[in-house]
Parts: structure tokens; sequence; C-alpha cells
């Protein structure tokens, strides 16, 4: 066999990639994370943080090596030792237990899950029955139902939701959403609720947080006659969930959801002349990098960044740090 030569070894199949933008980190994530990084420099290890951070095992990863233990209840944190919310919220209770126990109580919260729970209150005490549009059992649904006495917060997940959900008395309704739904699903149930409940108040503002809207432009721009697209982020992040429905909604003819470029099956990419790439709220922009880096291992890239809007949204962490 004749020997190959520099050129040859060189060449390699070229692909387009569209470059999703915004994608990865928003401001709520970005104010967590530091906010464990600031009580563990504050308060040094180890310092307990109720339920993941956010949700990315790389980002967990690394701050369980500064010394942040995860940690499902307040309960089986010490009560000499600091404990962190994360970015999803948590119920009353919890901000309760904490407080009973005398702890260091820091909420790194984010401040547009903080404001649906403020809706949620106050709708509750001007005498509305609240109509929550979520995911069961996701953090943040159950730290916006804890927000109120059992039952006075009532779960509508889809649009025959909305059409037969059992309303138990007949006091005024409103609605308020999780921050990271699908904009288009949402819209779907909240024109489901308003047609059945025409007096139904809601925000003045859709819940939805900017991040979530933006990165589902951004890949809505992007996915049109991509051969794949891969979303990096976790499974148990909603709004990496949706950017994988999004793109497949908006013509993708394949669309996936995987962790890192070590989680990827790259047999996927032969044959493959365009691909699309976005990252979820609480993926690290390292973990894109990553990806790329391999992709351009085996193949020249051609890489066009579809820009859709441009983010300067800082969020700064809570007072008990900042001051």
């Amino acid at each position: 066999m004749p020997t190959k030569t520099p050129a040859e070894k060189r060449a390699k199949p070229r692909i387009t990639v569209r470059l999703s933008s915004p994608r990865g980190f928003c401001a709520g994530v970005e104010r967590a994370i530091k906010t464990v990084e600031e009580t563990l420099s504050l308060y040094g290890a180890p310092v307990y943080v109720r339920h993941e951070i956010v949700h990315n095992a790389h980002v967990v990863a690394r701050l369980s090596a500064m010394g942040a233990v995860f940690v499902e209840s307040v309960a089986e944190a010490p009560t000499d030792r600091p404990i962190v919310f994360s970015a999803h919220g948590a119920p009353q209770s919890a901000h309760a237990d904490a407080a009973q126990r005398k702890m260091v109580k820091i909420d790194a919260t984010c401040p547009l899950v903080l404001k649906v729970h403020t809706q949620a209150r106050r709708h509750v005490a001007a005498g509305r029955r609240v109509l929550l549009i979520g995911h069961a059992n996701h953090p943040e649904v159950i730290g916006t139902m804890g927000q109120a006495p059992d039952g006075e917060i009532l779960l509508v997940q889809t649009i025959q939701d909305a059409k037969d959900i059992t309303i138990p008395d007949d006091r005024p309704l409103a609605y308020v959403t999780q921050t990271t739904l699908s904009v288009d699903d949402t819209a779907g149930i909240i024109s489901a609720l308003k047609n059945r409940f025409p007096d139904i108040a809601g925000p003045a503002k859709e819940d939805i947080c900017y991040a979530t809207s933006n990165r589902q432009d951004a890949v809505k721009a992007s996915a049109p006659g991509t051969d794949l697209f891969v979303v990096i982020g976790s499974p148990t992040s909603s709004n990496s969930v949706r950017l994988v429905e999004t793109a497949k909604a908006a013509g993708a003819k394949h669309a996936m959801l995987v962790e890192d470029a070590e989680q990827f099956d790259w047999d996927m990419i032969d044959g493959i002349s365009t691909i699309g790439l976005s990252a979820g709220a609480s993926a690290p922009e390292s973990l894109v990098e990553d990806f790329l880096t391999a992709l351009a291992s085996e193949h020249t890239l051609d890489i066009k960044t579809i820009e859709t809007a441009r983010e300067n949204v800082v969020f700064n962490t809570p007072l008990r740090l900042a001051s």
C-alpha cells in the first residue's frame, strides 16, 4: 500500500456545526455555584447543600471535591455547619427546619424562582387557589407547591390536565409556572386554562425565565436542516430536556441529550454533514468545548454561530456573603 503524503494524512471529512447562542450557564446558575464557592471560602469545609446546587454532575463533582456535601433534607446536615439551598428553591418547611435547628442558612434559590414563590404566596393570601403549571417531582415544583398549605396549589402538567382538573370550590383562581418549561407547550396549557376559566389571574410577565426562553429561541433558529442536534446537559435538567424537544419540533432530523463528550456515541457522526449544538442552562461551557475538540479530532469543522440574543444579566450572591 502506498504511503500517504502529509496532506493526505491530515485530510478529514468536513462537517458543519450550527452552534446555538446563547447556551449554557444562566445568571441564576452562576449565582448558585458562586454562592457555594463563597460559603466554602467563608466557613471552610464541609458546607452542606440541600439537593444538587444545579442539575449537572460535573459541577456537583467539582464542588464536592472542594468540600460541599449534598443532602436531600435539612435533617441530614449537622447543626454546626452552614446549609445552602439550591437554585431550584425549597418549600417553606425546609427553611423552617433550618431555622428551628438554628443553622446558618444561605439561600441560593434563583431570583426568578423566588419571584414565582412570591406570586404564589400573594395569590393564596388574597384568597385565590393557585394552579401551578409544571412537572411533578421536579425540585422547583416541590419548592413552589411548598409555599402554601397542602391543597392551596394544584399541579397542571398538560393541556388535558387543564381541561380535566377538578377545582374543589368556587374560589377565584390564579396560575404560575415552573421557570424551565417549553415556551410553546406552556402557552398551550395557559390557553386551555383561560378558555375554561376566563377570570383566572396570571403573572404580568410570563414566569418562564429569560434564559430558558433565549436558549429555546436559539435552538429553534439553529435546528432546521440539521442531521443531528446535540444538547449538552443532564437528564435531570428540565431546561436541557426541553431543548431536545425544541430541536425536534424545529426540524432537526434527530436530537439527543448527552452529559458530555465521553457519553456520546461518535459512530452517530458517520455520514452526517450538519450538526447542531447547544447546552442547557446548568451545563458549563467547558463541556461544549470538549465536545467540539473531540469532533475536531476526526473532522474539519465549519462552525456557524447562530445568535438570537445577548445576555448581560447578573445576579448578586446572597447578602450574607456580599456584605
